[in-house]
């Protein structure tokens, strides 16, 4: 597994960690049981960051997390996330109140009295990014968090953050589907020394063994309005997938793999933090963390899936809603 540093100056972590968005049950039926045993493979594997959030389950992954945690040693660098509110309304607050508050959960949660990285999950339009900065910045002073990061920002708030503190990470959908980061986000987090950390690195399960059928799809799945999963768009998309899924078998490697490894190579500031609920798929997405694909697989990809192939946006226009959108 590669290892890379989670911002300037942050800790050497697994260039490929563990997104836990999945043991809430988001992406289907799971259990604490379940999510131990991925947790225990991703320390055999080298996968030694875990992202998770207030709002995955209502502080459900935390809690099994902090089960995990308690039960065993460990040697995991923990990413949390808080800003968005959900009842009655869906809005977002970066408060000092709200973020604090949410960090004293998060932390009482996961057992844990700091962590590495604290995201803002969503931006609150109305508060300055400066303020919501000098909120972060005394979480630092105060030893609760290692840094901070921001989640779906544009690269002109970043820069704006980061005159006024280093930013340790920003976190973005990025994969061979949604390309948009490749618009400056991926070069404004080189440019201040920022991680970039690239969720949904899969494709929401797209670049799986097997396409998923969205018959399956439970009623709260994020997936069950996303544009991209509905026809005919989604027929559309599993055929060019299908193509790369091909390829990359006659290449020996797994699709999801495959799809890491490219996640990866496009530059040494990236993490990806694929979710998954059993061991055995992690298994797939670790070895992302140690294949270097060569030119020659790198320009068949290009061939294969060029940046716009994905037919439909990546949201729906309520999911979108609180993405800093600036191309």
């Amino acid at each position: 597994m590669q290892q890379r540093e989670l911002g300037k100056d942050g800790p050497k972590v697994g260039a490929v960690g563990l997104g836990c968005m999945s043991f809430s049950g988001m992406y289907g039926p799971t259990d604490e049981a379940e999510a131990h045993r991925t947790l225990a493979s991703a320390l055999d594997l080298g996968v030694t960051h875990l992202d998770t959030a207030q709002i995955y389950g209502m502080g459900l992954s935390e809690t099994i997390i902090g089960s995990f945690l308690k039960q065993n040693k460990h040697h995991f660098s923990i990413a949390t996330k808080a800003g968005i509110i959900t009842k009655p309304e869906r809005r977002f607050d970066n408060s000092p109140e709200l973020l604090r508050s949410s960090l004293e959960g998060s932390l009482k949660r996961l057992g844990v009295d700091f962590v590495d990285l604290f995201y803002v999950h969503r931006r609150e339009q109305e508060r300055p990014i400066e303020e919501v900065t000098h909120t972060l910045v005394e979480f630092v002073k105060e030893g609760k968090i290692g840094g901070f990061g921001f989640s779906e920002i544009s690269p002109s708030s970043l820069r704006r953050a980061a005159s006024i503190h280093p930013v340790r990470a920003v976190q973005n959908e990025y994969s061979l589907w949604t390309r948009m980061p490749e618009l400056g986000l991926i070069r404004a987090c080189k440019e201040v020394g920022a991680a970039f950390v690239a969720f949904s690195p899969v494709a929401r399960g797209m670049f799986a063994d097997r396409s998923p059928d969205p018959a399956t799809f439970a009623d709260h799945d994020i997936r069950k309005r996303n544009p991209r999963f509905i026809e005919p768009n989604f027929s559309a998309n599993v055929a060019a997938i299908s193509a790369f899924r091909d390829y990359a078998e006659s290449q020996s490697i797994s699709a999801a793999t495959m799809a890491l490894a490219w996640v990866l190579a496009q530059g040494d500031h990236i993490i990806a933090i694929p979710g998954t609920r059993t061991s055995d798929h992690l298994q797939q997405d670790a070895a992302g963390g140690a294949v270097q694909l060569s030119a020659e697989q790198m320009s068949r990809i290009d061939e294969l899936l060029p940046p716009g192939f994905a037919h439909g946006d990546r949201y729906n226009d309520q999911q979108m809603v609180g993405v800093e959108r600036y191309c």
